[in-house]
């Protein structure tokens, strides 16, 4: 049920582009108005379970959730700024560099064994997104450099996100969402505050309807999912499931927007799934989940 979850927020995560690009707001204003309206969808969820978050555990994660907080708000605002500067295809290529950071650091940060079969997927499945974002056809319109710039920047957020949220202890998928969430509104805030300010007079009401269906879907379901999903995945097989994100994007983008798809991105596709495949058959087998053992600090 864990990797269902995580590869159903991965596909629901590969719908946002397709949204930022028509949402006639800021980047920091998306990632704001984002954060706050998951955060109120999850809130309400919350209260209608009856759940409650014990302090206790809040106060023992803070540092691990302060600094997940953070890698996610810089992960929305650069990640919906390369997709606004380039094509939806040079963003996501240079926002997946992201698996390949988790797969570099997680022997170091998470003590896992990098394994030869998880190096060649990422190799093969790397090789399929190079194929699947090798489209000729597609429109190019905006500033590439510097979106490419944004999205590797938003890969190094998402790398962050993705480990840090390995180190936080006894706090379930729900709770972790809203608590992210609302930590990211509470950072956002002040800075669109204080760079733009909040102008409501030009809004319209289909960018409060897209925004209202990001917040609810990608932010509070989509995350829920997301956090509740990678708890008992080891970083490994986090890295090669996240490349459903960017081929949902393809895909969406190809059905929604009319971009057609070449040869190269079927090859590219075909490459993806398979290294999907084979980075989550055939698993090991009996031997449990896997979990990261932390020192304790001294409780005085």
């Amino acid at each position: 049920m864990d990797k269902l979850y995580f590869i159903l927020s991965m596909i629901i995560f590969g719908a946002v582009g397709v949204f930022a690009k028509y949402i006639d707001m800021s980047s920091s204003k998306i990632a704001l108005f984002l954060s706050l309206i998951g955060a109120l969808f999850l809130l309400a969820v919350f209260v209608w379970t009856n759940q409650k978050i014990s302090w206790r555990k809040m106060k023992k994660n803070a540092a691990a959730l302060f600094f997940a907080s953070i890698a996610l708000s810089g992960n929305w605002i650069f990640l919906f700024q390369a997709y606004k500067e380039t094509t939806i295809a040079n963003a996501a290529l240079s926002y997946y560099f992201a698996p390949v950071l988790v797969i570099m650091f997680s022997p170091f940060i998470l003590k896992e064994k990098l394994s030869l079969k998880k190096t060649v997927c990422i190799g093969i499945a790397l090789l399929g997104l190079f194929f699947l974002l090798q489209n000729g056809r597609m429109e190019t319109t905006g500033h590439h450099l510097l979106g490419i710039g944004y999205g590797l920047v938003a890969a190094v957020f998402y790398a962050g996100l993705t480990l840090v949220n390995k180190f936080i202890r006894d706090l379930d998928g729900l709770a972790i969402t809203l608590l992210q969430l609302g930590l990211s509104v509470m950072m956002l805030s002040p800075i669109v505050l204080f760079t733009e300010g909040f102008d409501f007079i030009s809004i319209t009401s289909s960018t409060v309807i897209l925004m209202l269906v990001l917040g609810i879907v990608h932010g509070g379901v989509g995350f829920y999912l997301f956090f509740a999903g990678m708890k008992k995945l080891n970083g490994q097989s986090i890295a090669v499931l996240s490349f459903i994100d960017p081929l949902t994007s393809l895909l969406i983008s190809v059905l929604i927007i009319g971009e057609n798809m070449t040869l190269q991105q079927l090859t590219g596709a075909i490459l993806l799934l398979g290294s999907i495949w084979m980075g989550e058959a055939g698993g090991e087998k009996g031997k449990g989940v896997k979990t990261i053992q932390i020192q304790k600090s001294n409780s005085n």
